[in-house]
């Protein structure tokens, strides 16, 4: 029994995965689900097809593996953060659908809470940014929205959680209602000194404290998987949300370590160890995942569109019929002619914070062609991200550290060469992508690996780690500032707009 089921539920599909002691895949089932756009800037899920969806590739996963459920030593769970879910206790049933990360309905209440000067605190006490991205200030509207939520909540009737906590909830069949530290971190009602739900936020936002989660660490015993679900009563002994969970996958386990998950979106985290510092250059502080009551930070950078942009140039323009098209077209011309694509559909996140802005297209001439366009939309996620690690390391280095000397990289859109080459040459310092770039449902195997006692400890973890490829910088420094001072003044007319 030394294999481990990850459960790894993102924001536009849902995948369980099998792995070996050694990190190998042995069996992946994948299932997409549906966007609910209810208007614009509204996000949606439908929490049962959420949890469907899971359920069904996870007997799948387990299947392809060629095993039976009691050759699964335990379960881990990971999820896409912030993602807001409210149901009844009695019945198990939600009250709205999942009000997604990328929602910005809330942003009004975001705007009252900076104008009435609380962002300082809420800053200093759960390391973020006053932001619609959060999950607080959806929990508020879905209290203040759904018919008869609030005297639900008031006589304890209701239970709040992000997508680990509903997966937990219908895994041990309404038993647990839990979460772990690195989602409980995301939620903006949390105070990550003392690993508690905050009473002075749960107070400013009117959020009765029986909704709440119990919360653990990211490697403890969750509960079980009732039998009647998978056939056997798995142990879930790891939970993190998806970026801390890439970040432990990554083996980034200590100071100064730092990757990037290129997904939908594109998230950037650096370790910075025990020591909670708030970032001076636009980022936030998080938990990371950890394995005991100690606690662990790092400093984070979200990019809100990375992956996406190919979905829209997919979807949205029809540049292409399969998102792996688009390296072939952008690489059909030399560079990028002088195009800009600032692909702010729901705003700018890290390190700019400007919510109100949207996508501009640039340096548009004559002779700009699709794969212009193509070209400019791959290296704005490759932008994007350098402007979180040129940040990143200027807090380093305030503190007292050193700047990246490498970065390590994960998700879809890693296995992109053009993207990661010219990633590299902006940054300056080598970018890693390793073998296994399934690092996020990794990290949640590692956490219930580790705490199942399948594995040692983090060395013996870290030991695993190995490189695919690596890119070293193949541009002149002072080409690569030209090229982020261009795409600086790119953001400057985005924002003027």
């Amino acid at each position: 029994m030394t294999y481990i089921l990850a459960l790894d539920q993102g924001t536009s599909s849902t995948r369980s995965i099998v792995f070996d002691k050694a990190g190998h895949i042995i069996g992946l089932a994948q299932k997409e689900f549906t966007q609910i756009y209810p208007q614009p800037g509204w996000v949606e899920h439908d929490p049962a097809e959420i949890w469907q969806t899971q359920l069904d590739t996870a007997r799948e996963a387990i299947d392809k593996a060629g095993l039976k459920p009691s050759d699964i030593h335990a379960a881990g769970i990971t999820n896409q953060r912030e993602t807001t879910l409210v149901w009844n206790r009695k019945t198990g049933q939600p009250i709205y659908n999942a009000i997604v990360w990328q929602d910005r309905r809330a942003e009004a209440t975001c705007a009252a809470l900076r104008e009435q000067g609380f962002g300082d605190a809420i800053l200093q006490k759960t390391g973020l940014r006053v932001d619609a991205y959060f999950s607080a200030t959806k929990l508020k509207w879905i209290l203040d929205n759904v018919p008869q939520a609030r005297t639900l909540a008031r006589n304890g009737e209701l239970a709040f959680g992000t997508v680990d906590s509903w997966l937990i909830w219908q895994l041990t069949k309404g038993q647990q209602h839990v979460t772990d530290v690195s989602n409980a971190s995301r939620t903006m009602l949390f105070n990550v000194h003392d690993n508690q739900w905050d009473p002075d936020l749960m107070q400013m936002l009117d959020i009765d404290p029986s909704l709440m989660p119990r919360v653990l660490p990211s490697g403890a015993e969750f509960g079980a998987i009732d039998t009647s679900l998978l056939g056997h009563a798995i142990p879930i002994c790891g939970v993190a949300g998806d970026q801390q969970s890439a970040l432990f996958g990554q083996a980034c386990f200590s100071e100064g370590m730092a990757k990037n998950t290129y997904g939908t979106g594109c998230f950037m985290l650096m370790h910075t160890g025990s020591k909670f510092q708030v970032s001076q250059n636009g980022l936030v502080t998080t938990s990371a995942a950890q394995v005991s009551e100690q606690t662990e930070y790092a400093m984070e950078g979200s990019v809100f569109v990375a992956g996406a942009v190919v979905q829209w140039l997919r979807d949205g323009l029809g540049a292409f019929h399969k998102s792996s098209e688009i390296e072939a077209l952008a690489q059909s011309v030399p560079d990028a002619g002088g195009v800009m694509v600032v692909p702010a559909f729901t705003g700018l996140g890290a390190p700019y914070w400007k919510p109100d802005v949207r996508g501009t297209i640039t340096g548009l001439t004559r002779g700009s062609t699709m794969a212009h366009i193509a070209r400019a939309s791959l290296e704005s996620i490759a932008y994007q991200s350098a402007a979180l690690l040129q940040a990143m390391s200027r807090d380093a280095v305030a503190s007292g550290g050193a700047p990246l000397t490498e970065l390590r990289v994960d998700g879809g859109a890693c296995v992109n060469d053009l993207l990661m080459q010219f990633q590299a040459d902006l940054l300056g310092i080598p970018v890693l992508r390793p073998t296994m770039v399934e690092t996020t449902a990794l990290g949640a195997a590692y956490l219930a690996g580790l705490t199942s006692g399948i594995y040692k400890d983090k060395e013996e973890l870290a030991s695993h780690w190995k490189v695919e490829r690596r890119f070293d910088p193949q541009l002149p420094s002072a080409q690569a500032k030209g090229l982020m001072e261009r795409w600086e003044h790119a953001v400057r007319q985005a924002c003027a707009e």
